[in-house]
């Protein structure tokens, strides 16, 4: 059934009560009996995140089946300084993100604006959110979460990735955490000291520039800061022959006779964290190596419908006659849900005591978009070569 959204359709929130049962593996072949938790769903804005899902050409049924296979893919890496965690679907095309109740709030504070770009904006590099959700548990703690759509393919090893937000100030991956991970996700600092530059003859620069610009200006609209153009780098030259994926993706698989000793350890009363709770579930699961076989041999429907996402899941790299060359860019701007608020006017205040106010990552969203916008032009895309200099 189609309709046109209303304004209430914007603030709505829809409550369920649901029992989650949780399979898991014993020590032989055969899986013992589910764990039963009954936990209480909270969906918000579930029209207008149905409405998105269309907008972006998500299947209903492919998006259902993604999220509710018996498998997820973790990293099962330390979350960042956020706290979140994060989860993949089965087939890597979703990513399940914990978020600050804070976070939420300004979701739901800013839906109906982002809905209007990313409907006007076809091509947009914005984070694409698919729904916005609550879980309430047993004993009263709440987890809210977003689903989002996955910048990188799983069809593709991403050789090189960058975490990029036009400060160099203290945005730089050690050299010790990259010579223990030669995959680490790198910062701005790398990529000046690696002198990268994102390979594009002039047409598909300035195509994404435009696009850049446009997204920019929604964020400096609405006070955002502190987000990231996330870009990753497949070679082509190399393909998929290294094995990357099959060494950074695990499937998890909760064991069952820990996760209920947990849950009657939980009688206590203490108050755990988000974080704390998720951590215990990791810390109780069967980790199993995943192989790249068993994700999707080429990018999912959806990705040819934006152009950045066109070619073989992303955006390939063109030489100065704006011929195909042998690079693949992934890229997509994230962490949009940051306005700049009381603590991070704080946070400003205090850094720029010690240090450049100017450099720092902590700047009003006026002149963190106009210094993301002057680094991704000048550090980040080549400029044209002129033949007649």
């Amino acid at each position: 059934m189609k309709r046109d959204l209303t304004p209430e359709d914007f603030t709505a929130a829809h409550k369920l009560d649901v029992i989650f049962t949780i399979q898991a593996r014993s020590t032989g072949n055969e899986l013992t009996p589910g764990v039963k938790y009954d936990f209480k769903f909270k969906d918000f804005a579930p029209w207008v995140f149905r409405n998105l899902r269309e907008r972006f050409h998500i299947d209903a049924a492919d998006y259902m089946m993604s999220l509710t296979n018996k498998y997820i893919l973790s990293e099962l890496t330390s979350p960042g300084k956020s706290g979140s965690f994060f989860y993949y679907s089965r087939d890597y095309r979703f990513i399940i993100k914990t978020i600050h109740h804070s976070e939420h709030k300004f979701m739901r504070k800013i839906l109906k604006v982002y809905y209007e770009h990313v409907c006007a904006n076809q091509n947009t590099l914005l984070c694409r959110f698919y729904g916005l959700h609550r879980i309430k548990l047993p004993h009263g703690r709440k987890i809210h979460f977003v689903v989002m759509g996955n910048v990188f393919p799983g069809s593709k090893d991403i050789h090189e990735t960058y975490d990029l937000k036009g400060s160099t100030f203290g945005r730089q991956t050690p050299d010790d955490v990259i010579a223990k991970n030669p995959h680490a996700v790198l910062k701005d600092q790398n990529w000046v000291n690696n002198d990268m530059k994102l390979e594009f003859g002039p047409m598909k620069r300035s195509r994404l520039l435009d696009q850049l610009e446009a997204d920019v200006a929604f964020l400096k609209k609405l006070n955002i800061m502190d987000y990231s153009l996330l870009v990753g780098i497949h070679d082509m030259h190399r393909g998929n022959t290294e094995g990357i994926r099959d060494n950074n993706l695990q499937m998890i698989r909760p064991q069952t006779r820990e996760l209920q000793r947990q849950n009657s350890l939980r009688q206590t009363g203490k108050r755990e964290s988000k974080a704390d709770i998720v951590r215990k579930a990791l810390k109780y699961t069967n980790p199993v190596q995943l192989r790249s076989s068993e994700l999707p041999e080429s990018p999912s429907e959806e990705r040819r419908y934006c152009i950045f996402y066109s070619e073989d899941g992303g955006f390939r790299s063109t030489d100065e006659q704006n011929r195909s060359t042998h690079l693949l860019y992934f890229m997509g701007v994230i962490d949009i849900l940051t306005p700049y608020n009381f603590m991070k006017k704080a946070e400003h205040f205090w850094k720029s005591l010690t240090q450049d106010k100017h450099g720092i990552s902590a700047v009003n969203a006026i002149e963190y978009g106009r210094r993301f916008m002057y680094f991704m032009r000048n550090a980040v895309t080549r400029p044209a070569i002129d033949e007649d200099e």
